[in-house]
């Protein structure tokens, strides 16, 4: 195993700055080339960090714990969980991961991970919601993954109240926007929104990007090309209906999975998708996305990118300093920086394939 003495004998610098810089101390006390060198000796040489020496000379693990509703058992979501272990790994921590689906308690999957001595928590939800964190994490370093801290710090006005928790989420209302401009785009006149009928941030924001969109090109947004459902039946007939009714010639759909529904209707009438009529959906779904004929022009949800966002900005919190961002990965999305206000967003990446005419 290499050691900090080889690294120091092999750099020619003394014990101490090899152990400043392994350890991410270096800021301010290693001159920024010495640490480079060292940095690239260590990995030439195949140096990796001994846990249990680390644990006994900072009081640290290096674990984080991830925390998931939903998450863990979603397929297409599966990129968080990959993102938060991408950037733990990147930065000498490890990631374990609890699910408190199926009736796991959360507290007691808390409780195990504080076992364990996890040095923070990566609380994570699916669709994008306002959470609160729960009393067992308190005044411990905490990052919301796809959700919203409840506590927005308005109430600090007055001296009471915390700040919020940091967090990171898609930035939906962009969404809305970027899908409804490429239907504008391809030269869309009557364009539809079919929204989810369900109380959520994504909603919220998607709906009003895409008013936001027509309004800047002039078109005064019309409720009655708005339909917001959940699925089944009753959504394919209210999108049956838009279809007769309002005859829209583009669509813009809260997620892939309803993008369906207006693929089905169309298939009805004998028109064909890219043709007769555009479709964008949201979410980039490996089955809906990949299946539908033709292919669906989407806007892919940065699971990735947040789960990564998240796990650093937890680390820079531990570890009380700032991460060199220049390092990170080059995603399908970008990546906010870390000191980014709460919550960050995340301007989300629209994947052109086979759905939208072409203008």
């Amino acid at each position: 195993m290499v050691t900090m003495k080889q690294i120091a004998q092999e750099t020619g610098v003394s014990v101490s700055t090899v152990s400043l810089v392994m350890n991410h101390r270096d800021e301010g006390r290693v001159k920024p080339a010495i640490a480079s060198h060292v940095r690239a000796v260590a990995e030439r040489l195949g140096y990796r960090v001994n846990p249990m020496a680390s644990y006994l000379r900072t009081n640290r693990t290096h674990i984080l714990g991830f925390i998931s509703e939903e998450v863990a058992t979603t397929p297409y979501a599966g990129g968080m969980i990959l993102g938060a272990q991408s950037a733990a790994s990147q930065y000498g921590y490890m990631l374990i991961t609890v699910s408190t689906d199926g009736g796991m308690d959360e507290d007691d999957e808390i409780a195990a991970l504080k076992r364990y001595g996890a040095d923070g928590f990566l609380y994570a939800k699916m669709s994008n919601r306002i959470t609160d964190v729960p009393q067992a994490l308190a005044d411990l370093p905490v990052v919301l993954v796809d959700a919203t801290d409840r506590n927005d710090g308005d109430s600090l006005a007055d001296g009471t109240g915390s700040a919020p928790v940091p967090s990171v989420e898609p930035d939906e209302f962009r969404i809305g926007y970027d899908a409804t401009r490429r239907l504008i785009d391809a030269g869309c006149e009557r364009i539809a929104y079919v929204g989810c009928s369900e109380d959520m941030i994504a909603q919220h924001g998607r709906l009003a990007g895409y008013r936001a969109a027509l309004e800047d090109v002039g078109h005064k947004p019309d409720d009655r090309l708005v339909v917001n459902v959940l699925n089944n039946g009753p959504a394919l007939a209210a999108v049956s209906d838009l279809f007769d009714w309002e005859r829209p010639d583009g669509f813009f759909c809260f997620n892939d999975a309803r993008a369906w529904y207006v693929y089905e209707c169309a298939a009805r009438r004998g028109m064909t998708v890219g043709r007769d009529l555009s479709v964008v959906g949201v979410d980039n779904h490996r089955v809906f996305a990949e299946t539908l004929s033709p292919q669906l022009t989407t806007i892919e949800l940065p699971h990735f990118e947040m789960g990564y966002w998240a796990a650093a900005k937890l680390i820079s919190l531990i570890e009380g300093r700032d991460l060199d961002e220049s390092e990170w990965p080059r995603t399908t999305a970008p990546i906010p920086p870390l000191d980014a206000p709460a919550p960050a967003k995340i301007h989300c990446t629209l994947i052109e394939k086979e759905s939208v005419r072409r203008g």
